[in-house]
C-alpha cells in the first residue's frame, strides 16, 4: 500500500488515537504511516469485543454455578483468549485449563497467581473474586 492510500477514516474504536501502519514512501521504501483507521477494521474489533463480552457473561454464570473457577472469567474479562493468556504466562495451555476447576484453582500457590496477575494486570487477591455485576449485566 502506498502512504498516500492509508486509511484516514477516524474510526471509533481508536478513541481518537492513531497507529502506526507500514507503506510505501514516495521513493518506494516502507515507512510509518499514522492511520485513524478504517471501517472494516472498526466492524471487526467491536464483533471480537462482543465476542469477549458474551464469553464473560457465560463464564460469570459458570463461575456462579460452581462449575469454573473466576480465573476463566477474568481471562475473557481482560480480552484474552487461552493462547493469549498462555503466552502471557509462559504456562501451556492444558495447565490453565486445569487452573479453569475451582478445586484446582483454589489450591494455587501465591507465586502461580503473582504470574496471573501480572499477565491479567490486576492484583493476585482480585483474581479470587468476581466484580459487582452492573443492573444491567445478565
Amino acid at each position: 500500500m502506498k502512504s498516500s492510500q492509508v486509511p484516514q477514516e477516524k474510526i471509533s474504536t481508536y478513541g481518537g488515537h492513531r497507529k502506526a501502519i507500514y507503506a510505501t514512501g514516495v521513493h518506494g521504501r516502507y515507512t510509518r504511516v499514522a492511520s485513524s483507521g478504517w471501517q472494516v477494521e472498526e466492524a471487526a474489533t467491536r464483533q471480537a469485543l462482543e465476542e469477549f463480552a458474551r464469553l464473560a457473561v457465560s463464564a460469570r454464570r459458570q463461575v456462579d454455578e460452581g462449575k469454573a473457577s473466576p480465573l476463566l472469567f477474568h481471562m475473557y474479562d481482560r480480552r484474552m483468549d487461552l493462547q493469549t493468556l498462555s503466552q502471557a504466562t509462559g504456562l501451556f495451555k492444558w495447565r490453565i485449563k486445569r487452573h479453569f476447576s475451582p478445586r484446582v484453582f483454589s489450591r494455587l500457590s501465591p507465586k502461580l497467581l503473582d504470574r496471573y496477575g501480572d499477565a491479567l494486570g490486576m492484583e493476585p487477591e482480585q483474581l479470587r473474586t468476581l466484580p459487582a455485576m452492573d443492573n444491567d449485566d445478565g
